[in-house]
């Protein structure tokens, strides 16, 4: 792990300094000080401080120069870390009372001790101030990884940080970040033909927004007109069985469609156990689909249709990512990789 940021100068008397014909330290120098005397990032520094690759001999020589002239030491603390065995990533989710996260961490967790990596684990939705945990975890880790909301929300506490973006929105990236996408095009286009084909005519998406339609929904409507079906929406305004629940309670007393299609799995579930309890059968009445691929779905009668996501996979291309940009040059290009969606169908649809 790269050596603590906050490390401070000890108290040394200026006159013991002076003496020895040396520059008096610098009382509160930090690396994020090197960093930008230098022109370089946290990463940098840590880096040059401690002989690791991954910068050329200019940029170390540079960055040394810096810290000699700031009588910038870390701490023996922060160079241990540096030099430790494992290294560590940050891993941000948004919400670990959804079981989506909780699944996708697991793996996340799993396949980086596969390599020796540490990771430490943030939930931004529950944390009091989710900037200053994002800023702890900075200090923390070498790279981030995760669902981080916009932009706006974490730019500034991850400055200078290796960031891998997980399905980031259009607001979700900056210039340089790192990103791995997911696709559920194609698994849409199947799941829309295998409904055309069992006869249904007509689809409400269920979806996850309050107000405006997402993007999720907009790319399940497309795939789902493209075969000829007619579309509306509702909107849950919220992810969660609740959300759900009243949303379908809505739905019934407006009239039944031919099916449901759920933003996520969660959703999904929701509305089928509002289903039950007003007598609707599912799939007689109504067909009912997912997407996330959540172990939830096998769980419930009828067994959940869904577009399956590998959170296995998700989980080392980010990783994978991460770690080849801590081992490449500094200004190295920025990666975007993609994870693609399975149609998953299964009794309820």
């Amino acid at each position: 792990m790269k050596a603590a940021e906050d490390d401070r100068q000890g108290d040394r008397p200026a006159g013991a300094a002076v003496r020895r014909g040396r520059r008096p330290a610098r009382v509160g120098v930090t690396i994020e000080d090197v960093a930008a005397a230098a022109g370089v990032s946290r990463q940098t520094v840590t880096r040059a401080m401690n002989d690791m690759e991954g910068i050329s001999v200019a940029t170390k020589t540079r960055v040394l120069a810096a810290a000699k002239e700031l009588n910038y030491r870390p701490s023996r603390f922060g160079r241990g870390l540096a030099r430790a065995a494992h290294d560590t990533l940050g891993l941000v989710v948004s919400d670990l009372a959804n079981p989506y996260y909780p699944e996708f961490a697991a793996a996340t967790v799993r396949y980086a001790g596969e390599l020796g990596w540490n990771v430490v684990l943030v939930d931004t939705l529950h944390a009091q101030d989710d900037l200053r945990v994002l800023g702890d975890l900075a200090r923390q880790v070498d790279a981030v990884i995760g669902y981080l909301g916009s932009r706006d929300r974490w730019a500034d506490a991850l400055s200078g940080m290796t960031v891998v973006a997980i399905d980031p929105g259009a607001d979700g990236l900056l210039p340089g970040t790192h990103a791995v996408r997911l696709d559920p095009r194609a698994a849409l286009r199947e799941a829309a033909a295998h409904l055309a084909a069992a006869g249904v005519r007509s689809v409400v998406v269920l979806d996850g927004d309050r107000d405006a339609v997402s993007d999720r929904a907009q790319l399940i409507a497309a795939a789902l007109r493209a075969r000829g079906l007619e579309v509306g929406f509702v909107q849950a305004g919220g992810q969660d069985v609740e959300a759900a629940r009243a949303a379908t309670r809505e739905l019934i007393a407006g009239g039944l469609p031919d099916a449901v299609f759920a933003w996520n799995d969660i959703l999904a579930v929701g509305a089928l156990a509002t289903f039950t309890e007003h007598g609707v059968s599912v799939p007689g009445d109504v067909r009912l689909a997912g997407i996330d691929g959540l172990s939830l779905g096998t769980f419930v009668t009828p067994q959940l249709t869904t577009l399956a996501v590998d959170m296995h996979e998700v989980a080392r291309q980010a990783v994978d990512v991460a770690v080849e940009a801590l081992r490449s040059a500094p200004d190295g290009a920025p990666q975007t990789r993609r994870v693609e969606h399975a149609f998953v169908p299964r009794g309820s649809a």
